[in-house]
């Protein structure tokens, strides 16, 4: 039963991947939209030019360093399985804390050269975060061996962007990462406190509107657009997962199993 539920569990995520992929092909724009480099909130502090932009960037620096951490003692703690389950989790981590810097770069002086070098660890954190989610959440082997395609697969995505200047691959990457992380909060998890996979949806959610909604937070609040919010809910959401990896830290008794 419990075999036949991962085998149903990954055709799934195979439906959503074509979901995504087709959907995104037939509505998204091929090309970077100029527009998107417009953002509300453009004041200089000093010799930092679009300085909340780029300043707020030190919230992933700061999350993407503690779940490093979080992750480094909850192997040492034998809160994985198997040790390799950490790997995907310290990739996402780390790509995280390396989109400071990425993102940092391009908001200073906003073009499509510099945004390719925020994307890029973006990328590589959705790709692995899937890995890690379809490792705990679906077939522990599966996630094992889908970690290098899926980050291939995702490097290759912004690549097609950078030097061919279709952003559909991208997008679609995006648009299955989200869709596999929504449908496994409703699959349980091998590991205590899944249930903070939630707090990562709910973050990335906010983040998603302060972007939507940029010049109208700027028009409200004055001081900030809503892009900076945008970095600091993001931030936020990653670190319910460092949160639920730190308490994995504590160690349980053999063959204990979270229902959620």
């Amino acid at each position: 039963m419990r075999s036949q539920r991962r085998l149903a569990s990954l055709g799934v995520a195979a439906v959503l991947l074509l979901v995504a992929v087709f959907a995104v092909f037939a509505i998204a724009p091929r090309a970077q939209d100029q527009a998107y480099h417009l953002f509300a909130d453009t004041a200089r502090l000093g010799p930092v030019p679009n300085a909340l932009n780029v300043l707020s960037n030190v919230a992933f620096l700061a999350v993407g360093l503690w779940g490093l951490t979080a992750v480094l003692a909850a192997r040492a703690a034998g809160a994985f399985d198997e040790p390799w389950e950490a790997r995907p989790w310290s990739l996402f981590f780390a790509a995280i804390a390396a989109t400071a810097f990425g993102s940092a770069w391009y908001h200073a002086a906003p073009d499509d050269a510099r945004l390719f070098w925020d994307r890029l660890p973006m990328t590589v954190a959705f790709s692995s975060l899937v890995a890690a989610v379809l490792a705990e959440r679906v077939d522990a082997r599966a996630g094992r061996r889908l970690l290098v395609p899926l980050v291939g697969a995702g490097v290759a995505a912004i690549l097609a962007w950078r030097f061919f200047g279709d952003l559909r691959p991208y997008i679609s990457l995006q648009a299955f990462s989200i869709l596999v992380v929504l449908a496994a909060l409703f699959l349980p998890s091998r590991h205590p406190h899944g249930r903070w996979l939630a707090g990562l949806v709910a973050g990335y959610a906010a983040a998603l509107l302060f972007e939507i909604f940029d010049r109208q937070v700027k028009a409200t609040l004055g001081f900030t657009g809503g892009h900076p919010l945008k970095h600091l809910a993001a931030a936020a959401g990653t670190a319910c997962l460092v949160w639920m990896i730190r308490r994995r830290s504590q160690l349980r008794p053999p063959g204990i199993r979270a229902a959620f």
